[in-house]
């Protein structure tokens, strides 16, 4: 018998004629056969992660329309549904996520042998910090409240004493989840754990619903009155002071203030439910090693015009805002002045962040690097809010040109109102193209990490024990010339004896003292500043809606064109998410300016 030469792809293999015919058939239809038996085993196991996913996604769903039909039952005023209703509902939903949350730290108190899988992408120390921040003034929020129904307990509902301290007990254990536990990669319990996080969800979800509904009506009945002082009539203006005295002299501190801390709790919970959500979607999920990996750490030289021109955007931004809340009370003209100001320094803003992220896109084009396509489900999200939450702001811009160009009337913002939404929806457009390509943009070889930042617990951890043993002999001639040098050096030196690989020209800026410096490059440098410029200049853009300047309440143009009804309904949609929008720029931005 002699051997036959089969070439397969101009690959060479050995098959003797007597059996090669029948060993491939036989091994052919085995393998077929377990190939089967792969897909069958794999699919029955994806069908019930699938209708855990769906089902826990319909129970989350309900949860906030049924929040949602309380809330439209509570905007009409009527006699049968009260804010204590809503309440109710939301501390009971506090409650089992209370529940969840215990079960959960004692469940992973005992398993400390075998920790879970941690997604390193989930979120970063620094958002988790400024979550705390934004907890601690929820928490100043939740003492006004309390602070608020001891002075009116004799005539209001109990349930009002008890939502803040149900509150407050929810946000303090919520941000110790969120520290110690909101990266883990869940893979037991998982039916269960899916509607835990689900329901932690839409519990945030709801109760930044109630906080943007709450603060609307605020803003909704000052303008009413602002309106009813200029001569207008017909507006009702809803009066929501309990029907006895105050026991204590604090209560109209306490009823002034929470407004001005909505927005932090708004934000507050926003981020929370968004955060939930890349757990609940890392449920169950089978982490890739090679992208897992902790970023490098942030570097901060070359950093001189990005903040200088951010800081000097800032604080120009608190003067408009003092400027307009004071003059938009007094008379017409005052009014109309302020409201032009606030559009001529919107679009001076808008034309230096749109130069901005142009410039960004410029650099990017000239480099050509690849994009990173691996799966990083916090990244997606990342993206799908971008573009989800510039609805807001694209609903309310387009109004404005359509009121601008249709209007009978010719104030002297007509035309500044018309540039300023145009400006917005172009800023909008390049801002998320430049976020989006930042951060999706494979970064330059050799800085994907930082072996300083490899720290010695995760050596031990269980996503780096996840990698394949070697199993027999490692042939040392497929490794890289360097490692195969160091490795004889530090084997011949142990034996007296000195050998020496020739060396490549370094690379790597030689140390000083006990640290490398290296100067980052000019595109880097630009790149970090016009990221930092771009997130205070979004700051600006959140610090004026957020705290009482509104001119599409003030300006009357779209009022004329859509209507009372039409146009507020549009605002409490739009300014929301417009709100949330630039804070999640803010934090984008935070992780290009990382990146870069």
């Amino acid at each position: 018998m002699s051997p036959t030469m089969v070439e397969h792809n101009g690959l060479d293999i050995m098959c003797l004629n007597k059996y090669c015919h029948s060993s491939s058939s036989s091994s052919s239809s085995e393998h077929d056969k377990k190939i089967f038996s792969k897909i069958q085993c794999n699919s029955s196991r994806d069908y019930p992660r699938k209708s855990a996913e769906i089902l826990s996604g319909q129970y989350g769903t309900n949860v906030l329309l049924i929040g949602a039909a309380l809330m439209l039952a509570i905007a009409h005023h009527g006699p049968t549904v009260k804010e204590e209703h809503l309440l109710s509902f939301v501390t009971c939903l506090m409650i089992l996520q209370l529940i969840w949350m215990m079960w959960y730290i004692l469940v992973r108190d005992r398993q400390k042998n075998s920790p879970p899988e941690k997604d390193v992408h989930a979120t970063t120390c620094w958002i988790r910090g400024g979550l705390t921040l934004l907890a601690l003034l929820s928490l100043i929020m939740d003492a006004f409240r309390i602070g608020y129904y001891v002075g009116y307990q004799s005539c209001v509902s109990a349930v009002l004493g008890v939502y803040p301290v149900i509150h407050a007990t929810h946000t303090v254990a919520q941000v110790h989840f969120l520290w110690f536990h909101i990266k883990d990669v869940i893979k037991s319990f998982e039916t269960f754990e899916r509607f835990g996080v689900i329901h932690a969800v839409f519990t945030n979800l709801l109760l930044w619903c109630n906080g943007v509904m709450s603060e609307a009506e605020h803003f909704l009945n000052n303008h009413k009155r602002r309106l009813s002082a200029l001569g207008y009539k017909n507006l009702t203006i809803v009066h929501s002071d309990p029907q006895c005295n105050c026991t204590t002299s604090t209560c109209s501190m306490f009823s002034s203030s929470l407004y001005y801390l909505y927005p932090f709790n708004i934000e507050y919970h926003i981020f929370v439910s968004a955060m939930l959500f890349v757990m609940w979607k890392n449920i169950g999920r089978t982490i890739d090693i090679s992208s897992n990996r902790k970023r490098l750490a942030t570097k901060t030289q070359g950093l001189t015009l990005g903040p200088i021109l951010g800081l000097l955007a800032l604080a120009s931004t608190i003067g408009i805002l003092v400027v307009y809340i004071t003059h938009v009370e007094e008379s017409l003209q005052m009014r109309q002045s302020a409201i032009s100001m606030f559009y001529i320094y919107g679009i001076i803003m808008l034309v230096f962040m749109c130069s901005a992220g142009t410039s960004g896109l410029l650099i990017y084009r000239a480099d050509h690097m690849p994009l990173d396509t691996s799966k990083n489900p916090s990244r997606q999200l990342d993206t799908e809010l971008l573009f989800g939450s510039s609805i807001g702001s694209w609903l309310m811009s387009w109004c404005s040109v359509v009121a601008v160009l249709s209007t009978s009337s010719d104030p002297p913002h007509r035309w500044t109102n018309l540039v300023y939404s145009l400006l917005i929806v172009l800023e909008k457009y390049i801002q998320n193209l430049f976020i989006v390509e930042s951060l999706y943009r494979q970064q330059e070889n050799g800085e994907m990490e930082d072996p300083e930042l490899l720290a010695a617990p995760e050596i031990f951890s269980v996503t780096s024990s996840l990698a394949p043993p070697y199993n027999g002999i490692i042939n040392r001639a497929y490794e890289t010339p360097d490692r195969t040098c160091a490795t004889m050096e530090s084997e011949q030196e142990g034996s007296g004896q000195v050998f020496r690989c020739p060396r490549k020209p370094s690379e790597v800026p030689l140390p000083v003292g006990n640290k490398v410096v290296e100067q980052p490059s000019i595109k880097r440098q630009i790149l970090k500043n016009i990221a930092i410029f771009m997130l205070m200049c979004n700051i600006s853009l959140w610090i004026l809606p957020a705290f009482g300047c509104r001119p599409q309440y003030d300006n009357g143009l779209e009022q004329e064109t859509f209507g009372f009804s039409i146009w507020t309904t549009v605002l409490n949609f739009s300014i929301p998410l417009s709100l949330f929008y630039r804070m999640h720029s803010v934090a984008s931005l935070f992780e290009v300016f990382r990146r870069v």
